[in-house]
This record gives C-alpha cells, structure tokens and sequence, in this order.
C-alpha cells in the first residue's frame, strides 16, 4: 500500500516538475506563433454561440491579418541581416582606400619624392590668361605655370617639384593659387588637389568617412580617388 503511494506520489511530483518546465520555457517567448494563432482560433470556434457562429469573412480576416503580420516580421529580420552584410561589405572595401590619394577641394600641394603633385583648377565659365601659382612655406613664389585660355570645367594640372629655374625643390607642402580673367575682371578660381588617404571609417548614415591629414569628410564629397 504505502509503495503504491510512494510510486503515485513520485509520479505527481514529475508531472508537477514537467508542468512547471513547461510553462517556463513557454513564459521565455512573448512571441505568438503561427501555431499559437491557430491554437486560439480552435479555442475560439469550440466556445463560439451555435446560435451566432463565426462569420467566415471575419476568420479570413483574421488568418490574413496574421499571415501579414508575420511576414512584416521576417521580412524586418532579412532587412537587419541585409543591413549587416552590406556593412561588412563598406568597410571591407573601405579598407582598400587606404593608401590611396582623394581629391579634395584645397589650396595646399603636398610634393612627395619620385610623385608629380596634382590637382584640378574648377573654371565655372570660359577664363582667359589662366595662371597657377605655386608659393612655399614662406609665401614666396618658386614657379608659375600659364594655361592660356580654356573652357569650362575641370583643368587639370601636374607639378613636377621643380622651381622656375629647374631647380628641384624639397619635398613638403607649397600653396596653390588660380587666377584668371573672367568677364574682363581677374578673378581666383577654386582648386581641388589630391591628399593622402590614411584611415577610413564606415559610420552609419554618413557611409564611408575618409580621414586625410587636413581632416574627415565623406566619400560622396570626393570628386576622385587615384
């Protein structure tokens, strides 16, 4: 008798123990199924009034509902996995920008051994007499080149590290300076030269940033890379 009601007891006591396992593995997810819907539809059929039972409009309704419900949810967990692939993907080709060089908008030229400095003079309209100015550290002028008359757009230019005379300058940072004559007045035109790319970041909505010695900026501000 008293090993009947140990046995009866010990298997109470396990289902009481399953129950409960049950029921916190089930309080862990907040999230409701499709399994969980059909669940409570079949709950609500069985105690529906036989008198007013369900309109089968409204059942559609409500299974349709669901069923968009649910794909709006995966179709937001495809989005973030997306969105993160797509963000190891910049900054793995961000990655291979360093090193080069971007051009910026600046009047500052930096002269490196065994590399031509380059840059682009913006002519918004026809110039005549269009001039490049190139001055070192001290303000003082060491060469000029003439471009003569040129049309609009971009003109670009190359500066062999040599002064006027031929001479070859020390390497090192000169300022730029572009005039000409639009309209009939003399007047300075915008310059955009290449820096050194040493670091980028890839920072949300702002994209790729890259990171040059004369500060941060976009890479869709970024006329080119070479």
């Amino acid at each position: 008798m008293s090993n009947d009601i140990s046995a009866t007891s010990s298997t109470y006591l396990d289902s009481l123990k399953w129950q409960d396992k049950q029921v916190s593995t089930e309080e862990k997810s907040d999230e409701l199924t499709q399994e969980d819907f059909f669940s409570l539809l079949t709950q609500q059929l069985s105690f529906q009034d036989p008198s007013k039972p369900a309109d089968n409009d409204q059942m559609i309704a409500q299974m349709t509902n669901f069923t968009m419900a649910e794909g709006i949810s995966n179709l937001n967990s495809n989005f973030q996995s997306l969105a993160a692939s797509m963000t190891s993907n910049s900054a793995l080709q961000a990655s291979t920008l360093v090193g080069k060089q971007a051009l910026l908008e600046s009047d500052s030229l930096d002269l490196a051994a065994g590399r031509d400095a380059k840059g682009t003079i913006v002519a918004q309209e026809p110039v005549d007499n269009l001039t490049l100015r190139i001055e070192d550290s001290s303000g003082q002028l060491v060469r000029t080149i003439e471009f003569g008359s040129q049309p609009p757009g971009a003109v670009r230019f190359e500066w062999d590290g040599k002064n006027s005379k031929g001479e070859e300058l020390p390497d090192g940072e000169y300022t730029v300076k572009a005039e000409g004559q639009m309209g009939g007045d003399f007047t300075s035109l915008p310059i955009a030269t290449f820096k050194n790319i040493e670091s980028v970041n890839v920072n949300g909505a702002n994209g790729i940033i890259i990171n040059t010695k004369e500060g941060a900026v976009r890479l869709t501000d970024v006329a080119e890379i070479a």
